[in-house]
């Protein structure tokens, strides 16, 4: 009985077992390009019981008997659920072609692209692989509508200039708003210089998945009071379910200036400057010898010296990158881990941007209702800075030293006897660095409240320290006086926010989709600085500040602000075809008046996708006709902290302390206002073979913040109100087409923004204009920043003085430049601007080719007066100026040589040029090596490739670069409106590199 009992028991067991393995199901997953290693594979319902694809794409997985269904996914690919009906499953997956491209990121959450109706801009990580970006931004240049990016100088490190959708203000910023990971970032440029550093550059483009760029009301009012320049929304990289990836990146390359300037050899200076003194009787002396000795103090008019001060500014920079990534996880828990550094010797010399950052990404499902995670990415950046294109220090000034002095003395030492500074003294005698050290870091919790109803809790901060250390040693201009001159400043940039969301989701009787959100944020930002100045060295090797003799110079200084903000939206879709959307943000902060310290910000659209009606639903040539229309408010609150208060300081009198008013404030102080109106048509013909995007847009700012004079009986001459207004109006297109879908693959990008910008009321209808060598002017009825100034009417074909006309008629000329009037001259606003694309593949190889092109914008090249100036003075000349006027040469442009008398070389329009240009951004050729080749070295993929950024340029501007903005100082007010200037600043660069990604 016994021996039965225990024979029953044992069968119990094996059947029990042999129940409980249920069956093994074995398969391959394959593409149209061969075997897919790292699929998952799962049993649908049943996301833990699954497995993954080995590296020749074979996989085996047990389920229960009951199991129906296994589900195949991988990034890259549609995924696709199969039914059970065999223990043998072979699949084949079909690329996506475009990863997340049905999901677009929105503020405080995501859609659908179909039930989009506001107006947003999408660049994904794939449009950032493969290119040595420098910056993020920088992906967005030519790829986004309306999204105007100037790179403006070639120095490395420097921030760039971004304008969505025109200029929306005279005094405020007009950069966006930079979201990363749902927290608001600090953008603003913590140092010194008036080439502000770009914050931006501590982040590396591979962490990054994808951008949006919230153009219109609709989709930026969320944001409310600093929605108005836009809002660039970021999304970083996160581990996916499934086997552990290992990817590893590395390029490196050289880049060379894309323009040098062509000036004159000793020879054609010598004639030059001869025919140029000769014009004014040589200034009293017997001969050219003479006069050169007496002002410059050497004899170098009689040497032989032929330098090449232009290429002494530039160098063959070299640059290289590697990138490491370890992802995966399972149902449970997800991670990443990237590291990366990147080192770039700059072409301008001395000048070297080197970064060093890694990224840790976690998120875990604790239960069926809570979700919980965070990332935090450290990076250390080191700029080696050159200084502002201003200074006489700046190494591109050095094209202004004459060709017949030597770079080096007899004894082989930097010449410092030369008519101006030899900057490169400042190279090998001093030391520039800038170091930031920036921590981006974010924690979330997602509890489902109900299946329908989420509470989402996230928690960010930005910690950003700079540190910039200047030592100028005892040859050097400035610390030669002092035995060594040193200067360290210290910065500080705390950002803390918090965003606490509720976000329904519904779907009633299969036709009605609702989605609410409300939502309370808060934001606290403090800054602080603290700055110190030493002189007096016991010698070059002492560099530090505690060396100096003197403190000479020292100041610290603190500040902070604060936002709150109440949010709600509400997306309603109808049976797929009718959308609603409504949105209404209220902000309070700190940074206005008691009066008005809070503001409103409401935004509203509808959208109609007609394709989804009865009548279009059977059409075989259109697959997407969407109409979509907004209107909304949002608001400009980047000005300084306490504009609206009435400030005090402190005041030393005859070495006694005591405070003194020095601003007045105005308690009605508020925020700057933009109301919004787009529309738009979505389309898509032959199965999205054809797709874009037609849209309209005009945007008013009212209540502009502007200094407005009053009386000075009360001591002060101005107080900051809200006074002005301002027009934006422009037209966007979009084009996106998929020529050949087959083994060989062809697609083809296009866009084009056309936007017209007018100032409409100012104080008192007062122009602003700055004077001095800067034309960039603001009036009422006129394009913002538009030159004005003395127009050049040419040379006086009998004497050879340049001609100006009197007035705005210009039927009437004079050679006396007082005589003429001020009149408009140019226009630095584009008349359009955009990019295009073509991205060619063919079995293993692929070729990518980007452009970009700015058409109609005039540039002011300050820098003409000097180096265009027809041998006014002793700095060397572009060759253009030796057709200069002569008895024989009557008929030219450029007046008659006449030394130190400015015959035609004050500020005028002789220096403005068309900036039109078109440019080749990108160029990348790749080779993936076939798996066959790499699975049996257990790699999923290797990558060789070749890449070149700016690879020519068509353009008619004579100077460096028609791609520049030189900054006009360290006002916010004077640096906007002074656009469209160039003064010695750096080309970019044509930069080829090479480089390899492989696939663990």
């Amino acid at each position: 009985m016994k021996k039965l009992l225990l024979s029953m028991i044992l069968s119990l067991c094996v059947i029990s077992f042999a129940f409980a393995q249920g069956k093994v199901i074995t398969g391959k997953v394959t593409s149209t390009t061969g075997p897919i290693p790292g699929v998952s594979v799962f049993v649908k319902g049943s996301p833990g019981n699954g497995t993954q694809s080995d590296a020749t794409g074979a996989f085996k997985l047990t389920v229960s008997e009951n199991a129906k269904i296994l589900v195949f996914s991988f990034i890259g690919y549609k995924s696709k659920e199969v039914p059970i009906t065999g223990q043998t499953i072979n699949v084949s997956l079909e690329e996506e072609n475009n990863t997340l491209s049905d999901v677009i990121v929105v503020g405080y959450g995501t859609q659908n692209a179909r039930d989009v109706t506001g107006s947003i801009a999408k660049v994904t990580a794939a449009d950032l692989k493969d290119r040595p970006l420098a910056t993020i931004e920088s992906a967005l240049q030519g790829k986004a509508p309306g999204v105007f990016i100037n790179s403006s100088s070639g120095k490395l490190g420097q921030a760039l200039q971004i304008r969505v959708r025109g200029i929306s203000s005279i005094s405020a910023s007009n950069q966006p708003l930079f979201v990363i990971d749902g927290v608001p970032i600090v953008s603003d440029a913590l140092g010194t210089y008036t080439e502000a550093d770009n914050p931006l550059a501590a982040i590396s483009p591979d962490d990054i998945e994808s951008m949006e760029v919230l153009k219109d009301a609709a989709s930026a009012a969320i944001y409310g009071a600093r929605g108005s320049n836009g809002v660039v929304l970021i999304t970083t990289k996160k581990g996916k379910q499934g086997r552990t990836n290992i990817d590893f990146g590395y390029y490196a390359g050289f880049s060379d200036p894309t323009r040098k300037g062509e000036f004159l050899n000793a020879a054609q200076y010598k004639q030059l400057m001869e025919e140029s003194f000769k014009n004014v009787d040589y200034n009293g002396y017997s001969n050219s010898s003479e006069l050169w000795k007496d002002y410059t103090g050497t004899n170098d008019w009689d040497g032989t010296t032929d330098a090449n001060w232009v290429n002494a500014s530039f160098r063959r920079g070299h640059v290289q990158q590697y990138n490491l990534n370890i992802s995966g996880g399972d149902a449970k828990t997800r991670f990443l881990i990237s590291g990366n550094y990147s080192n770039n010797d700059g072409i301008i010399v001395s000048n070297r941007y080197v970064r060093t950052g890694g990224r840790l990404s976690l998120d875990h499902t604790v239960s069926k209702i809570l979700d919980i995670g965070g990332a935090i990415n450290i990076s250390k950046v080191d700029n080696y800075r050159i200084p502002t294109d201003n200074a006489f220090s700046n190494p591109l000034q050095l094209n202004a030293l004459p060709p017949i002095q030597p770079i080096y003395n007899a004894s082989g030492e930097l010449n410092n006897n030369t008519v101006y500074y030899n900057s490169l003294i400042d190279i090998s005698n001093g030391s520039n660095l800038s170091t930031t050290y920036r921590t981006f870091a974010n924690a979330y919790a997602s509890l489902k409240i109900t299946p329908d109803l989420v509470f989402r809790s996230e928690y960010g901060f930005d910690f950003n320290n700079l540190e910039e250390e200047q030592y100028l040693g005892s040859k050097t201009q400035d610390g030669g006086s002092t035995s060594g001159y040193g200067n360290d400043y210290n910065a500080k940039s705390i950002n803390f926010n918090t965003n606490n969301t509720l976000n329904y989701t519904k779907v009633f009787n299969q036709k009605h989709s609702l989605n609410v959100l409300g939502g309370f944020t808060f934001q606290d930002t403090k800054f602080r600085y603290g700055t110190v100045t030493g002189t007096g060295f016991p010698s070059d090797r002492f560099v530090k500040i505690a060396s100096a003799a003197t403190i000479s110079a020292g100041s610290s200084f603190e500040t902070e602000y604060s936002f709150v903000s109440y949010l709600a939206r509400v997306n309603y879709k109808y049976d797929d075809k009718y959308l609603v959307s409504a949105s209404v943000r209220t902000d309070g902060s700190s940074r206005f008046g008691a009066n008005k310290r809070y503001g409103t910000f409401p935004a509203a659209s509808l959208g109609w996708i007609a394709t989804n009606e009865n009548f279009l639903k059977s059409s075989t040539w259109l697959s997407l006709l969407k109409v979509r229309a907004s209107y909304g408010l949002t608001g400009n609150a980047e000005i300084g902290n306490f504009a609206s208060r009435t400030l005090y300081g402190g005041v030393n009198y005859a070495g006694t302390a005591g405070t003194l008013p020095n601003q007045l404030g105005d308690p009605n102080l508020t925020w700057e206002n933009t109301s919004n109106f787009n529309i738009g048509l979505d389309f898509g013909f032959l199965s999205d073979r054809i797709t874009g995007t037609i849209e309209a847009y005009k945007k008013k700012t009212t209540d502009l913040l502007l200094n407005v004079p009053i009386a000075a009986t009360n001591g002060f001459t101005s107080i900051t109100q809200n006074i002005g207004d301002m027009q934006n109006k422009g037209l966007e297109f979009s084009l996106n087409t998929r020529n050949f879908i087959g083994a060989f693959k062809w697609s083809t990008s296009f866009n084009i923004a056309f936007n017209r910008n007018k100032i409409l009321r100012l104080v008192d209808g007062q122009p602003i204009f700055t004077g001095g060598r800067f034309l960039g002017r603001i009036a009422e009825g006129e394009p913002f920043g538009y030159f004005y100034g003395k127009a050049y009417a040419g040379v006086d074909a009998n004497n050879g003085d340049a001609l100006y006309y009197v007035d705005a008629s210009r039927t009437t000329t004079t050679n006396n430049y007082n005589a003429a009037q001020n009149q408009k001259i140019g226009d630095p606003n584009s008349k359009y601007f955009g990019g295009f694309g073509n991205h060619l593949s063919f079995k293993n190889f692929d070729l990518d080719i980007q452009a970009q092109f700015v058409k109609g914008n005039d540039i002011y090249n300050m820098a003409g007066g000097f180096q265009s100036a027809n041998g006014d003075y002793f700095d060397n000349q572009t060759i253009d100026q030796l057709n200069y006027w002569t008895p024989t040469n009557r008929i030219t442009t450029i007046p008659q040589p006449r030394f130190d008398s400015a015959n035609g070389t004050r500020p005028s329009s002789r220096y403005i040029q068309d900036g039109s240009y078109l440019r080749i951004k990108s160029v990348v050729f790749g080779y993936n090596v076939p798996k066959e080749f790499i699975t049996k070295y257990k790699l999923q993929n290797v990558r060789i490739y070749a890449s070149a950024q700016n690879l020519f340029t068509i353009t008619g501007y004579k100077g460096y670069d028609p791609e520049v903005n030189t900054p006009a100082g360290s006002s916010l007010q004077t640096n906007n409106i002074q656009i469209g200037h160039d003064f010695y600043t750096p080309p970019q660069a044509r930069t080829i590199t090479f480089g390899v990604n492989i696939g663990l």
